[in-house]
């Protein structure tokens, strides 16, 4: 994996590079982003520069034998660990045996997200970990002494799955063997256990950039411009929901989004039943899309009543329909609404009933919308 094949990030690029060619590579880094961002493609990269043979002043090679190794994720000083379940019944789960589907996994999509990594591995409804035995197989791994890179790197995915079996590991990333180097991929830093946390280097990985993403897309999804620039605009910096979002219609969210507004505004019952029978048609994931969608454009709603330059990034029917509806997205109503779609999505996600899921925030909306129908008064 090289720098370039990662989308956007450049600032962050620039810091990691210029860390490895004044010396200052941390042997215990966190690199902390929102799922999607590409935070664990980073990691790859990052452990690819700084074992290049002949690294340039933006990136690794790619050519050299360790640059070749690294790009296939075989190189015998990188290691991985990453949440698995256990293979048989009275097993602790440990990452070693899942190589193979890590590898082609990864392979296939540097972006992988958690989910997509349990329907890999046939994890159905068991939960992945990282457990103890993985702890002390990491310990053992780095151990050993370097085979042929300058830097045996270690890229622990999650370490969110680590609980107390976490501080197993305190020792050795505090102060690692010669030439080891940890670097831990989170989303959720809150999840991250505070003793591992103290002992990192924090790196952070923000959302990835509009026109980058919007670029990437256009280039290789064969997207035009204008639906490349909306889908990243959507998916909010992750690369991952973008391409899940081009499996749903725009258009269509547009003209649910603004019928269930328009209805939970009149709290027209009789309407908000038909229209729920219409979503509630659609399956799960478009269900989602579906809110994914509404809470952007409730944003921009509350955007551009404040002024915000923001708007500018909306065009035509989106942004007239966001000019008339943005006086009745006031401070005091935009939290709940928000909330209840929110929440709408979490119960969509834990299979409850779309019909009577949908049909309370329908109710909901109608409430907290007369608060901005009085404010516009």
């Amino acid at each position: 994996m090289q720098f370039k094949e990662i989308i956007g990030q450049s600032e962050v690029k620039k810091q990691l590079i210029s860390a490895c060619k004044s010396g200052r590579i941390s042997h215990a880094q966190l690199f902390l982003g929102p799922e999607g961002t590409g935070n664990l493609a980073l990691a790859i990269a990052y452990g690819q520069y700084i074992n290049c043979l002949a690294p340039t002043d933006d990136d690794s090679c790619g050519t050299c034998y360790c640059c070749i190794k690294y790009q296939k994720l075989i190189h015998p000083d990188l290691h991985f660990s990453f949440p698995t379940i256990p293979q048989k019944a009275g097993e602790k789960a440990q990452s070693s045996p899942f190589l193979p589907q890590w590898r082609k996994a990864l392979i296939q999509n540097p972006y992988l997200t958690y989910s997509e990594w349990m329907v890999a591995i046939e994890a159905e409804n068991k939960q992945g970990n990282i457990s103890a035995a993985e702890c002390h197989d990491i310990i053992l791994r780095l151990s050993l002494a370097n085979f042929e890179a300058k830097y045996k790197v270690l890229i622990l995915w999650l370490p969110e799955f680590l609980k107390n079996e976490g501080n197993i590991l305190l020792k050795i990333i505090e102060e690692p063997p010669q030439n080891t180097v940890f670097i831990l991929v989170a989303h959720q830093i809150d999840k991250v256990i505070p003793t591992i946390l103290s002992r990192t280097q924090l790196v952070k990985i923000p959302i990835i950039e509009t026109e980058p993403l919007a670029d990437f897309l256009t280039i290789n999804q064969g997207l035009t411009p204008d639906l490349a620039h909306s889908i990243a605009l959507l998916s909010n910096g992750n690369y991952p929901e973008s391409l899940r979002l081009l499996d749903a219609e725009v258009s269509v969210n547009e003209h649910l989004f603004k019928d269930f507004m328009r209805i939970s505004y009149a709290a027209d019952g009789v309407k908000l039943s038909a229209w729920v029978d219409t979503i509630a048609g659609l399956g799960r994931e478009k269900q989602k899309d579906f809110i994914t969608y509404s809470l952007h454009l409730l944003r921009e709603c509350f955007l551009f009543r404040f002024g915000s330059a923001a708007m500018l990034r909306l065009k035509g029917s989106e942004k007239e329909f966001v000019e008339k509806f943005s006086p009745f997205i006031v401070e005091q109503n935009i939290a709940e609404i928000s909330k209840v779609l929110s929440e709408s999505s979490y119960y969509i996600e834990r299979n409850a009933n779309p019909r009577i899921t949908f049909h309370c925030a329908g109710i909901e909306l109608a409430r907290f919308l007369q608060i901005g129908k009085k404010g516009k008064k």
